[in-house]
C-alpha cells in the first residue's frame, strides 16, 4: 500500500517516537479494508501517522460512520410539522404542545454488555442520558429493550442479572425513572445479548441547543470527568463480531460508569446551556474526543485544533492516540463563547467538576491534534464524517429461512378440547410472564411525574404545569423479522402504535435501533434492507417520522447472528392526563370487546416456541390501513370516555392478553367469562399472534356506542364476554376448545415465573 499523490496538508506531521509503523497488518487490525485505506491515502496525500489511522478507524467504523446502513436510512421518513430536530444531532426533538419540546433517542450497548454486563448496561444508560441533556432537555424517563438467550443457561442468567442491575443502578443513582420497555428470551440471542436504552427529555422549545462548532477562535473545552484508558476503540469493538474469547480480550474496551458524576454533569450542563456561555455541546460517546470534535466541526463547517497535553487525564503517560480514542464516561466537549471560558469553569467548579480549554475552532476545515505543540494528526475534518465510505450491497434471502417460513405446521395445531395446561404453561413462559422481577429493581416514580408505571402497554410521564403527558414504548418481535423481515418490521411499528393508543396517546414519532448481524453477508444485508423498507412503509402510513436512532451491526458470536431486531422506540402525546386508559379490567360486569379479527396465523408464535421449540411458519400479516383505522377508533373511544381499559394482543395471543387484563398488577384481580365463535382451530384462535387486535372493556351501557365507533372506522368489533368476580374464575371458550382456571392459579403462573427461575439456579459467568 502506497500513498496517493494529492495535495499535502498545511502543517507538517511526523510520526511519534514509539508509535507502530503503519503496515498492512496494523491497518487490518484497525478494521479498515484495503480499499478504505487507499481512500485514506488519497485524502491525506501521504501515509497517515498511527494517531491519524486510529482516528479514521474510529470514525469510519460502522458504529460511527454507518457505512453499511446510511444509504438505507435515507429511505426513512424524517419530516413532519411537529419535528423540530430530525436525524443528525445527539437526539431527535418534537413539539408536544404548550411550548414544550420532547427530545428522545434510543442507543445500543450490545457488545460491551456481552463482555461486562453490569458496566456495559450501566454505561449504555449513561450515554443515552447525555445524548438527551446535550440538547438542552432534562431527562425525565428511560426505557430499556433487552434480549437474551434462553434462561436455562447459567451464562444467560449471569448476563441477564448483570444487565438488569446495571440499568437499574445507573438510572436510580442519577434519579431518572424507568417507565417501561421489554425483555425477551430466545436462543436466537445466545452469546450476544441486545441491550438498547431509550431516554426522553423535556424542555421549553427555546432552550434547544445543538452540537456545532462555529465561530473562528472560539475555545473548545472538555468538561466533566478526566480521560482514562477505559473504552479505547470501543466504537471499533462495537463494529466487530464476538467470539468465545471476547470476554478477556475485549474487556479493556468496555467503559466504566460513575452515575454520581453523571448527575453532577447533567445539572452542570443544563446550567451551562441556560447561561448562554456556550454555543455548542456534545457528549464524548463512541470514539470520545475524536467523534465529538470532528462531528461538531462538520456541522459547523469549521475546523478544530486541540492540544492533547491540555486534556485532563487520570493516568500518566497517555498518548494522543489513547486520549483521542478513549471512551471514558461522563465527559462533554463544549464550544465556549469568546471571553466566557472562566464562567464555564466556575459553573463546573460549582458542581465539583473540571473544565479546561483544550483547543479552538478554526476556519481551515482541518482536524488538527497537537502534542506539546507538535502536530501529530492533521486531517481534513469533513471526510471523517461526511466522507465515510458507504456501501449498497447485494441482499439475498437465506434458503434456510425460506424453508422455515414455508414449513407445514399442521401437526402442531391439532390439540383440541381442554387447553388449560398449554395456556398456563404459555402464561408462565419468560416471554409472556410478568417482568416485575426486572422493574422492581428500578425506581419508576422518582421525580413524581410517572403516570403509568412499567407493566402496561406504555409508560407515561406528565408534563408539569399542563394537562399533557407523553407516552413511550419499545417494541419488536425478532422472530417475525427473522422469518419475514419487511412484514416483521412493519409489525414492530404497528405494535408500538397500538401500545400507545391503548393508554390514550396519539402516536407521534419514532426512534429506532437496528440490531443485526454481519451486513457483509448477503442474507444479513437482505434482512437489514427489507426491515428498513418495512419501517418506512409503516411510518409513512401512521405519520410517525423517524427522528434518529442507532444502528448496531455485527451482532454475531463465532459467526452465528442474532435474529434481525429493529427495535422501535415510539412516543405519543396525551392532551388530557385524566383520559389515560388502564390496561387491566376495572369493574365487574363490564363488557369485553375484541377489536380486530382473529386470523389463522400462528407462525413465529410463543406457542410454537414453548410447545415445540420451533421458530417457523409464516408470521402474521400486516394491514397498515387497518392498523391506522384501529388506532383512530381506539383514540376516538378514549376521547369520548367510552372505554375503561385497553390492551394490545401480542405474545401469547388472545388468551394471554385476556389473562393479563384480568390479573392486572395482582392486587385486585378480576375474573372473566368469554366465548369466541370463529372458524379457526382452537390453538390458533387462543394462542395465535395475529396483528391488529386490541381488547377493550366498557360499561354495558356504552357497548353499542363502542361498536358504532368501530364500525364507522371500518374496524371489526365483537363483544366476547364480561368481567366477573375473581372468585368466579377465568374461562374462555372457542369452537372445539376451551380453557379455565382459577385467577389465583393464573396469577401464580404469571408473577412467579421469573423469580422462580432466577432464584432456583445460580447465574454463572463462565
Amino acid at each position: 500500500m502506497t500513498p496517493a499523490n494529492s495535495a499535502a496538508t498545511e502543517r507538517s506531521v511526523q510520526p511519534r517516537d514509539g508509535d507502530p509503523e503503519i503496515t498492512a497488518e496494523v491497518v487490518a487490525g484497525h478494521g479498515l479494508s484495503e480499499e478504505e485505506y487507499e481512500k485514506v491515502l488519497n485524502i491525506m496525500g501521504r501515509t497517515p501517522t498511527f494517531t491519524e489511522l486510529g482516528v479514521f478507524s474510529a470514525m469510519w467504523s460502522e458504529h460511527c460512520g454507518y457505512k453499511n446502513s446510511r444509504p438505507l436510512l435515507s429511505l426513512l421518513p424524517t419530516k413532519a410539522p411537529w419535528v423540530i430536530q430530525g436525524p443528525g444531532e445527539n437526539a431527535g426533538v418534537i413539539d408536544v404542545g404548550d411550548g414544550y419540546a420532547l427530545a428522545f433517542k434510543i442507543e445500543s450497548h450490545n457488545h460491551p454488555s456481552a463482555v461486562e454486563p453490569y458496566q456495559g448496561a450501566a454505561t449504555g444508560v449513561g450515554g443515552i442520558l447525555r445524548d438527551i441533556f446535550t440538547m438542552g432537555a432534562r431527562p425525565v424517563a428511560v426505557l430499556d429493550s433487552l434480549r437474551f438467550g434462553d434462561l436455562d443457561s447459567g451464562r444467560v442468567r449471569y448476563l441477564f442479572s448483570g444487565v438488569v442491575s446495571g440499568v437499574g443502578d445507573y438510572g436510580n443513582c442519577v434519579g431518572v425513572p424507568n417507565i417501561g420497555g421489554e425483555v425477551v428470551f430466545d436462543r436466537g440471542y445466545e452469546g450476544n445479548p441486545i441491550v438498547n436504552a431509550m431516554c426522553l427529555g423535556l424542555m421549553k422549545r427555546e432552550d434547544l441547543i445543538t452540537a456545532s462548532a462555529s465561530g473562528t477562535g472560539a475555545s473548545l473545552m472538555t468538561v466533566g470527568a478526566r480521560t482514562g484508558r477505559d473504552g479505547i476503540h470501543g466504537a471499533t469493538f462495537a463494529s466487530e463480531e464476538l467470539s468465545e474469547d471476547s470476554d478477556e480480550s475485549s474487556r479493556p474496551r468496555v467503559q466504566v460508569g460513575d452515575p454520581f458524576t453523571e448527575k453532577l454533569l447533567l445539572e452542570a450542563s443544563l446550567e451551562l446551556i441556560g447561561s448562554g456561555a456556550i454555543t455548542g455541546i456534545q457528549d464524548m460517546g463512541a470514539a470520545g474526543i475524536t467523534s465529538s470534535a470532528s462531528e461538531m466541526a462538520g456541522r459547523g463547517g469549521s475546523g478544530v485544533e486541540m492540544e492533547m497535553a491540555d486534556v485532563p487525564v487520570r493516568e500518566e503517560g497517555m498518548t494522543p492516540y489513547e486520549i483521542l480514542l478513549s471512551e471514558s464516561q461522563e465527559r462533554m466537549l463544549v464550544v465556549a463563547e469568546p471571553g466566557r471560558e472562566e464562567e464555564v469553569r466556575q459553573i463546573l467548579e460549582k458542581w465539583e467538576l473540571e473544565a479546561r480549554v483544550i483547543g479552538r475552532v478554526t476556519d481551515d476545515g482541518m482536524f488538527r491534534v497537537l502534542e506539546h505543540g507538535k502536530v501529530v494528526a492533521n486531517i481534513p475534518a469533513l471526510p471523517l464524517t461526511g466522507g465515510c465510505p458507504t456501501y449498497e450491497r447485494e441482499g439475498i434471502e437465506s434458503a434456510e429461512i425460506q424453508a422455515l417460513r414455508n414449513m407445514d405446521l399442521t401437526e402442531h395445531l391439532t390439540p383440541e378440547g381442554d387447553l388449560t395446561e398449554s395456556f398456563q404453561r404459555l402464561l408462565g413462559s419468560p416471554n409472556v410472564a410478568s417482568k416485575r422481577w426486572v422493574y422492581h429493581q428500578y425506581d419508576t416514580t422518582v421525580r413524581t411525574a410517572t403516570a403509568v408505571r412499567p407493566g402496561g402497554d406504555s409508560g407515561v410521564i406528565r408534563i408539569r404545569g399542563t394537562q399533557r403527558a407523553v407516552a413511550a414504548t419499545t417494541d419488536c418481535n425478532g422472530r417475525f423479522v427473522y422469518l419475514e423481515p419487511k412484514t416483521g418490521a412493519m409489525a414492530a411499528v404497528a405494535e408500538a402504535a397500538r401500545n400507545l393508543v391503548c393508554v390514550g396517546a396519539l402516536p407521534t414519532a419514532i426512534t429506532n435501533n437496528l440490531n443485526f448481524g454481519n451486513p457483509l453477508k448477503a442474507h444479513i444485508y437482505y434482512q437489514l434492507r427489507e426491515s428498513v423498507l418495512g419501517i418506512a412503509a409503516a411510518c409513512d402510513a401512521f405519520e410517525t417520522p423517524v427522528t434518529g436512532g442507532n444502528v448496531s451491526l455485527f451482532n454475531e458470536t463465532d459467526g452465528r447472528a442474532i435474529y434481525p431486531t429493529p427495535v422501535i422506540g415510539m412516543v405519543g402525546v396525551i392532551e388530557d392526563v385524566s383520559k389515560i386508559t388502564a390496561q387491566a379490567f376495572q369493574r365487574i360486569g363490564d363488557d369485553v370487546v375484541l377489536l380486530g379479527t382473529n386470523t389463522g396465523e400462528i407462525g413465529g408464535s410463543e406457542y410454537l416456541y414453548v410447545t415445540a421449540s420451533l421458530v417457523a411458519g409464516q408470521p402474521p400479516s400486516i394491514d397498515l390501513e387497518g392498523e391506522r383505522a384501529l388506532q383512530q377508533a381506539v383514540l376516538s373511544m378514549n376521547q369520548s370516555s367510552l372505554i375503561r381499559s385497553a390492551h394490545d394482543c401480542s405474545e401469547g395471543g388472545l388468551a394471554c392478553a385476556l389473562a393479563e387484563c384480568a390479573i392486572g398488577d395482582g392486587e385486585a384481580p378480576f375474573g372473566l367469562s368469554a366465548r369466541l365463535d370463529d372458524d379457526l382451530r382452537p390453538v390458533v384462535s387462543l394462542f395465535g399472534e395475529a396483528q391488529g387486535r386490541i381488547i377493550i372493556s366498557c360499561d354495558p351501557a356504552s357497548t353499542s356506542d363502542v361498536l358504532k365507533i368501530a364500525e364507522s372506522h371500518g374496524v371489526p368489533a365483537l363483544r366476547i364476554g364480561a368481567v366477573t368476580e375473581a372468585t368466579d374464575g377465568f374461562s374462555l371458550t372457542v369452537r372445539d376448545g376451551s380453557l379455565s382456571a382459577s385467577v389465583a392459579e393464573l396469577a401464580r403462573a404469571y408473577f412467579d415465573a421469573l423469580p422462580n427461575i432466577m432464584d432456583a439456579s445460580p447465574a454463572t459467568g463462565g
